[in-house]
């Protein structure tokens, strides 16, 4: 698999490893607690289930460290070669424009997010390892920040081709079907539908994508106080409090929204300042 469309100039950064140290380190973390993982089952078969994987009966128990330990846990072997193929190809570009702190942020965040789900959503009787919830947050956010750019490569020699944004509807629409049929034992893929929706959060939160609602709401907010702090007296007065004013006159103090009464507070709070 490769980035396409993507034009190089002189003033471009260079790929190096320094710019890759959280990628490189999540991956090493994960290649170490997977080895760890197999020769733990190997061992002693029952332990992670009923130890080290997130589930009600352990949080009953005051098991506190499952929610930890859970964290660098994989399904099986397909599962984690699977996760770490994504993680690599989406985190390369993904470090560099999040910068390592966010892009090691954003993959913890799926992981909480993946395992908060999991206990919302999931039946009591399942036990999660719940690593595949950050390289999904990962590629949800990479689909986020570049969703206009094309993947190509090819699966059982034959070509593809998709956009990330594609990418990432086709992973929730699988975390959401996985969730539906996947009810029952030991499961992995119950932290995507949680690991997607903290990858997206998360992204637009960095300013990615179209601005939340409330994100939408607070702009919109300043923007008025500010223009409301550069209006002249009499300007504030003529166009913010004498509509206020004709109102009261019709309706009555009571007809007031409280934007309106904090307006009329600014009036007099602006009346009573002393002149600079």
């Amino acid at each position: 698999m490769r980035l396409s469309g993507r034009r190089t100039s002189a003033d471009a950064r260079r790929w190096s490893p320094p710019q890759q140290v959280a990628l490189f380190s999540l991956i090493a973390l994960n290649v170490t607690f997977f080895s760890a993982q197999l020769a733990l089952a190997a061992a002693r078969p029952g332990v992670i289930a009923q130890y080290l994987g997130l589930s009600y009966r352990g949080l009953d128990q005051a098991y506190a460290w499952q929610f930890f330990s859970a964290m660098f846990l994989h399904a099986g072997i397909i599962s984690f070669l699977a996760a770490m193929l994504l993680l690599y190809f989406v985190g390369r570009d993904l470090a560099v424009i999040l910068g390592q702190k966010h892009f090691l942020y954003l993959y913890l965040a799926g992981i909480v997010g993946g395992e908060l789900g999991h206990l919302f959503l999931m039946p009591g009787t399942t036990v999660l390892l719940a690593a595949s919830g950050g390289v999904a947050a990962a590629v949800v956010a990479f689909a986020t920040v570049l969703p206009d750019l094309e993947l190509s490569g090819t699966i059982f020699f034959l070509p593809v081709r998709l956009k990330t944004k594609h990418l990432g509807y086709g992973l929730f629409g699988l975390a959401v079907v996985a969730m539906m049929i996947d009810r029952h034992g030991v499961v992995g893929r119950s932290a995507w539908l949680g690991g997607c929706a903290a990858g997206w959060l998360y992204a637009r939160l960095l300013g990615f994508g179209q601005p939340l609602f409330i994100q939408r709401s607070l702009r919109r907010r300043h923007l008025a106080l500010e223009r409301r702090r550069q209006m002249s007296p009499g300007q504030f007065i003529a166009e913010e409090i004498d509509p206020l004013l004709e109102k009261i006159s019709r309706s009555g103090l009571g007809s007031l929204s409280r934007r309106e009464r904090r307006l009329l507070c600014e009036a007099r709070e602006r009346m009573t300042e002393r002149p600079q």
